[in-house]
């Protein structure tokens, strides 16, 4: 049973009028506010619901070990010992951490630093800290980047932004791979208990037609879904999995979540810069 399915309707209820609170104060905010509520509103969140899943959820080690695993899985076609890989949002740094040793350099980015007191990272492995906005890495340093579960919580101003900063980031040729919630099967936040709209900490989730529309913005030439955790290597088979999702978002919501909760939990997809970028 999750931890949510544990808590009462009430409790239910409150995490879900703090976290609306908050959340509409993120989006409402200018992008120089949004510098300082990176620092405050999560603390504020897990202050005011204790009971929050994020506090009260404990992995097991076997737990952290299959989720580490099923994130290498989609990240191991594109690592080789050459690399150098990035992450943002790493969190405990644990997948960092399994990566090092298959390439050459890994490097996390994050708004604070969230590891263990006492952890010991590997040698060829660097945390930069930074405002969500500016950051002091050179351009072109990386081959693959990273996401998982990130792109949800950015606000919808800041979209484009970060997707120039991973184009500025990455090397041409390089991969982005990412993970972030399929909107047909959403909401995924605490809003899908109390009706249909996006209103707390998961600003947008996409589908894949539209995610494939702005990478293509961003001077991403080529971007291949995962299928069962493979990425769909023909232009053929990622054109059948675009029809498959157009057909299924043309039912009506509960079926199309109901059906999406199989075929289209997340939209994971690998996308590459052009090599002229």
């Amino acid at each position: 049973m999750s931890a949510e399915h544990e808590r009462s309707p009430e409790r239910l209820r409150h995490h879900f009028n703090v976290e609306k609170e908050l959340a509409l104060q993120m989006r409402s905010s200018t992008r120089a506010e949004r510098t300082q509520l990176f620092k405050t509103l999560y603390d504020q969140l897990f202050e005011r619901v204790p009971d929050h899943p994020r506090l009260t959820r404990r992995d097991t080690p076997e737990s952290s070990r299959r989720k580490v695993e099923s994130q290498l899985r989609l990240l191991r076609p594109f690592l080789k010992k050459e690399t150098v890989f990035m992450e943002f949002a790493p969190g405990d740094c644990r997948l960092a951490a399994a990566v090092a040793s298959d390439v050459k350099r890994v490097i996390g980015i994050d708004i604070s630093d969230q590891r263990a007191l006492g952890d010991h990272p590997p040698a060829n492995f660097e945390l930069v800290v930074y405002d969500g906005y500016e950051l002091a890495v050179p351009d072109a340093t990386a081959d693959v980047i990273f996401s998982y579960q990130f792109l949800e919580h950015l606000h919808p101003d800041d979209v484009d932004e970060h997707f120039a900063m991973v184009r500025r980031l990455l090397r041409p040729g390089g991969v982005y791979v990412f993970d972030t919630p399929h909107r047909y099967s959403g909401p995924h936040d605490i809003s899908r208990y109390f009706g249909t709209q996006l209103v707390c900490f998961h600003f947008q989730e996409w589908t894949f037609r539209e995610m494939r529309s702005l990478l293509l913005r961003h001077g991403f030439g080529k971007a291949c879904a995962f299928r069962y955790g493979k990425p769909l290597g023909s232009r053929i088979l990622n054109r059948s999995n675009d029809i498959l999702e157009r057909v299924v978002g043309m039912l009506p919501f509960s079926i199309r979540q109901r059906i999406s909760a199989h075929l289209f939990p997340s939209v994971t997809v690998a996308a590459t810069l052009h090599e002229s970028s």
